[in-house]
């Protein structure tokens, strides 16, 4: 097989590239995924992430013991089906600070300013409030308004109202600071991910093949460097190569993204060295710059029914099935998360440096099920943590999943900020409605009060919140993976589209961010052919 672009990874990102470079119909391309179809059901009702992570849809990756977290492991999921980590998530719509892309192009990298970047965001967005200065009407991404309320998380609401922070009906509006509800990526009930929103209304098109089942084993390269194909494994274990006429856009996430350069010898020689693979380039900094949300999880148990009475009742159950079965609303509509605040810890910051998720309600892990009591979670993570970590390959099993280590809370300011954070949400506990609401503190608990306890606590408990970024990292230094036309450095015909590619982590869930990059991109190819047309058609 042979096409004009090649996608590697039909995630948030890489349908996007797919679907926008294969809409002028001048250009074929094909989209390799690793998973399968996304023909699951649970796929398809938002709740479903509950049954779809950790499953045969997920790469269930899994970090080295980390430090930071006193030795422990966590479990890090990315979607390994069409739609990626889109058809996984919890389906919160954020975008993240304005101020975070503009510093993204204050270190030089032109076009990646918010001003830059927002007319991506609209062009993507199906907005169910409208269309605004900020907000999309008709692109294929729908965004829409919760389709479930419950008490708790209005109480909390208020009750951060009454602690001093604003409302803010929409976070990804003029400004992000404030408390509120989510916005989700959802359509009339059902999850709305990238392939869905990109890829369904894109399958009919000729130039267009999505390939399923392709586990990218490698680029391929000629002797200028050039990348010209990509080897692929399929089930039954053959091996086949698809050739790419004009460039191979790399889009398999932050961890999946760097994998793949360095089994294709770009990456770190002497890693490269170490594991028996022909170096092509040294890039050295692939794979590393690696940042995550790390998220502090309070539990209150409450006097007062929450969810986890709903879903421990098998009438309860029952009643969730028919509002879903004849509304498309109630629990079945429910995203990770009902309400959200977004905060700062220190009185001089120009932003919020942790953001909230409240959930009506509790347990263990999100891969167990709720509590027999009713309860509730405020999650708190540090929006911007300093703490970078790095991935290398396995040598015991080069395609299988890297070695990841995120070194979390590795530096005295991400020590604080996790603190401050849980001593906020201990703050507007105290304030009613909530006051009232609560019967007591579990976790952290009423015998964990100081700031070394809060800490230790942190470290023993905090799990991720699924947003690694920035292992492809842009920029405009020597270091830096891509160019700010995310073109790999050291080789050419080759991108990175993907969260990889960010130099600072957003602040705030990262699948919206993701899509605006595959947006972008896919503006940028368009462009550079058109100029590389334009000089042939003048030298002709």
């Amino acid at each position: 097989m042979e096409f004009d672009y090649i996608v590697i990874g039909a995630g948030s990102a890489g349908c996007a590239v797919a679907a926008r470079l294969s809409e002028a119909g001048d250009a074929t391309v094909g989209l390799l995924e690793a998973g399968g179809r996304d023909s699951n059901p649970w796929i398809h009702i938002p709740v479903g992430y509950f049954k779809t992570l950790n499953s045969s849809l997920d790469w269930k990756y899994m970090t080295e013991p980390d430090p930071g977290l006193n030795g422990r492991q966590l479990p890090w999921p990315r979607g390994k089906v069409l739609g990626g980590s889109s058809s996984l998530n919890g389906l919160l719509y954020v975008r993240g600070q304005p101020e975070d892309y503009d510093g993204w192009r204050q270190a030089g990298n032109t076009g990646w300013g918010w001003d830059d970047v927002l007319p991506c965001f609209r062009r993507s967005e199906k907005q169910e409030r409208g269309e605004d200065e900020f907000h999309g009407g008709d692109g294929p991404l729908s965004v829409s308004n919760m389709r479930l309320k419950r008490r708790i998380c209005d109480e909390w609401v208020e009750a951060a109202q009454n602690a001093g922070y604003e409302y803010n009906e929409d976070y990804n509006g003029a400004k992000q600071e404030g408390v509120g509800y989510f916005q989700l990526t959802t359509d009339k009930g059902f999850r709305c991910s990238s392939a869905q929103a990109y890829l369904k209304p894109a399958r009919k098109r000729k130039n267009l093949d999505i390939i399923t089942k392709a586990h990218v084993k490698r680029i391929v390269f000629d002797a200028d460097k050039r990348a010209t194909g990509v080897e692929i494994l399929r089930p039954n274990g053959k091996t086949e190569i698809i050739n790419a006429r004009r460039e191979i856009i790399l889009s398999a996430g932050a961890i999946g993204s760097p994998q793949i350069l360095m089994l294709s010898g770009i990456g770190p020689g002497e890693h490269l060295a170490d594991v028996g693979i022909d170096q092509i380039h040294d890039a050295p900094a692939v794979g590393t710059n690696l940042q995550d949300h790390l998220q502090a999880r309070l539990i209150y148990k409450c006097a007062r029914p929450t969810m986890n009475n709903e879903v421990n009742s098998i009438i309860g159950k029952v009643k969730i099935a028919a509002e879903y079965a004849l509304k498309r609303s109630g629990p079945m509509t429910m995203a990770a998360s009902l309400a959200v605040g977004f905060m700062k810890t220190r009185p001089e910051l120009a932003t919020p440096d942790i953001q909230f998720h409240i959930q009506p309600w509790s347990a263990d892990s999100t891969h167990e099920g709720p509590h027999k009591f009713s309860a509730f979670t405020a999650s708190v993570c540090q929006l911007r943590p300093e703490s970078m970590g790095h991935l290398l390959l396995n040598p015991d099993n080069l395609l299988g999943a890297p070695k990841i280590h995120p070194n979390y809370l590795a530096t005295p300011l991400d020590c604080a900020t996790a603190v401050a954070g849980v001593k906020i949400a201990q703050k507007i506990s105290g304030f009613e409605p909530l006051k009232s609401a609560i019967t007591e503190e579990l976790r952290p608990g009423p015998d964990i009060t100081t700031d070394e306890q809060l800490l230790d606590w942190v470290r023993n408990t905090a799990s991720s919140i699924y947003h690694p970024t920035g292992t492809c990292r842009m920029g405009q230094d020597d270091h830096a993976v891509v160019d700010e036309r995310l073109r790999v450095r050291g080789v050419t015909s080759l991108r990175v589209a993907d969260c990889s590619i960010m130099p600072q982590i957003v602040s705030g869930n990262t699948n919206a961010p993701a899509i605006m990059i595959g947006e972008k991109v896919s503006d940028m190819v368009r462009e550079d052919a058109q100029q590389v047309g334009s000089r042939m058609a003048g030298t002709a």
